[in-house]
C-alpha cells in the first residue's frame, strides 16, 4: 500500500449529530410530545428541561453541543 488513505472525522461527526437528533426525536414522539417543538424550544432556550429524559434522551441531546446540532440541521437544509 502506497497510498495514504484520508479519515475525515467531519463526517463521522455529521452522522453521530443526524443519529442523536433521530434518536431523540423517536423518544420524543415515543413519549408522547411533539418532538419539533420539544427540540426548537431546546435550541431556542438551552433549557434541556425541554427533552424528557424518557430513556436518556435528555442526556443523548446534552453530549453535542447546540451550536454543532443547529449548524448541521442548517447545513442539511440549504442542501
Amino acid at each position: 500500500m502506497e497510498n495514504t488513505t484520508l479519515f475525515d472525522v467531519a463526517i463521522l461527526e455529521k452522522a453521530n449529530v443526524k443519529n442523536v437528533i433521530k434518536e431523540v426525536s423517536n423518544l420524543l414522539s415515543e413519549r408522547g410530545y411533539n418532538p419539533v417543538n420539544q427540540l426548537v424550544g431546546y435550541f431556542m432556550s438551552g433549557d434541556p428541561g425541554y427533552i424528557s429524559s424518557y430513556k436518556g434522551a435528555r442526556d443523548k441531546i446534552l453530549s453535542i453541543d447546540r451550536a454543532q446540532i443547529l449548524a448541521y440541521i442548517i447545513e442539511e437544509y440549504l442542501k
